[in-house]
C-alpha cells in the first residue's frame, strides 16, 4: 500500500519566515485511514502557503500495520514526526503527548478518520491570526445514526449545564490552540480528564465556528461503548461537583423524609394507634434506601479512584519509540 510523499513540508520548515502549524494525529487501528490522511495534509499545505506544517503522528499501540505505514511515509518525508506508545493508552493521551512535543506557533489535533474536515483549519487559522488564542470547531450536525446523535447531544447538554456554560452543546474535537495556550496546557499533568474541558478551564479568549461532522468512510471506530462511558464519567468528575452535590441532596431529602415518617409514627404512638407495618412496605423502603446508598458509594468510589490515580503519579503514557528529527 503506497503513501503520499510530503517533502514540501520539510522544505518549508527550514524557512524561518513561515509560521509553523503543528498537527497532532493520534492513531489506533488506522491502516485504512493513513493513505487518505497524507494526501489531505498535502492539500492543506497548498491551501496554507504562509505556513509550514509540522505533522506529529502518535501511534497509540496499534496492533495493525499503522506504524509501518508511517515509517514508510517518514522515509520519503523527514518532516513527519512519529511517537509510538508501548501499548494503547487512549486517544486523549495520544493528543496530549503530541501537543507536548509540538513546536508550532499554534497547534491542533485531528482524528485520522477525517470526519472533522481538515479544510476547516484554513478558516480557523485566519481567526487565530486575528488574535483569538483558541478557535473551536463546533459540531452543528453530524452524518451519523439518530441514536448516536441523541446520546452525544445529551452528554454535551449535561456538560453545558453542570460544568462550563460555554461548553459547546454540539460537542467539539477540532481546535486551534495558540502557543501560550499549549504551554499552559502542557503544565497540567492531570489524568482521566476531558481535553476540551481543560482548554475551556484555562479561560483564554475563544471563538467558535460551526460545521457538519462527516460520516466515517474507512475502517471502524475504536471509540467503543466502554470508552465512551469512561469519557463521560471522567468529564463530570474532572470538572463538575454535580455528582457530589447530588449525593448531598439525596442524603438531605432522605433524612427529611425519614424525619417526617418518624414523627408520624411517634404521633400515632401517642394516640395509641400503632398499626403493624406490612412486609411489602418494609421491603420497598429497605430496597430503596439500599439502592440510594449503593449509588452514593459508587459516586464516591469514582472520585476516590481518581484521587488514587493522581497520587500514584504514574505517567499518563509510555513512549516506546520517538522519531522527531532526522539525524
Amino acid at each position: 500500500m503506497c503513501v503520499t510523499c510530503m517533502n514540501w513540508t520539510y522544505k518549508s520548515m527550514q524557512n524561518t519566515e513561515y509560521k509553523i502549524f503543528s498537527i497532532v494525529i493520534p492513531i489506533f487501528r488506522s491502516e485504512l485511514n493513513i493513505p487518505q490522511v497524507l494526501p489531505k495534509l498535502k492539500q492543506l499545505q497548498e491551501m496554507l502557503p504562509d505556513y509550514a506544517l509540522e505533522v506529529i503522528f502518535v501511534d497509540d499501540g496499534s496492533p495493525d500495520n499503522s506504524f509501518k505505514l508511517l515509517l514508510d511515509a517518514r522515509e520519503k518525508d523527514p518532516a513527519i514526526k512519529l511517537i509510538k506508545f508501548s501499548r494503547n493508552f487512549g486517544v486523549p493521551s495520544g493528543a496530549r503527548a503530541g501537543l507536548y512535543y509540538a513546536t508550532g506557533d499554534c497547534a491542533t489535533f485531528i482524528a485520522p478518520d477525517l470526519q472533522d474536515p481538515p479544510e476547516l483549519l484554513v478558516d480557523m487559522l485566519k481567526r487565530w491570526e486575528n488574535g483569538k488564542k483558541v478557535v473551536i470547531a463546533v459540531r452543528e450536525d453530524r452524518e451519523e445514526p439518530l441514536s448516536q446523535k441523541i446520546v452525544s447531544n445529551f452528554f454535551h447538554f449535561l456538560m453545558s449545564k453542570t460544568t462550563f456554560k460555554d461548553y459547546p452543546k454540539g460537542g467539539a474535537d477540532l481546535m486551534v490552540l495558540d502557543r501560550d495556550v499549549l504551554d499552559q496546557l502542557n503544565r497540567i499533568g492531570e489524568r482521566n480528564t476531558n481535553l476540551l474541558g481543560l482548554v475551556l478551564w484555562l479561560g483564554y479568549e475563544k471563538e467558535y465556528i460551526y460545521y457538519t461532522r462527516k460520516k466515517r468512510e474507512h475502517g471502524q471506530s475504536s471509540w467503543t461503548f466502554s470508552k465512551k462511558i469512561k469519557y463521560f464519567i471522567d468529564s463530570f468528575v474532572a470538572f463538575s461537583y454535580a455528582p457530589v452535590r447530588f449525593i448531598s441532596l439525596i442524603g438531605i431529602c432522605t433524612a427529611l423524609l425519614s424525619f417526617v415518617y418518624g414523627a408520624l409514627i411517634f404521633i400515632q404512638a401517642l394516640q395509641g394507634y400503632t398499626p403493624v407495618q406490612g412486609w411489602s412496605t418494609l421491603m420497598i423502603v429497605l430496597t430503596l434506601l439500599c439502592g440510594i446508598i449503593m449509588i452514593m458509594l459508587g459516586i464516591i468510589g469514582e472520585y476516590l479512584w481518581r484521587i488514587l490515580d493522581e497520587v500514584r503519579q504514574r505517567p499518563p503514557y509510555i513512549i516506546e519509540q520517538k522519531l522527531m528529527e532526522r539525524s
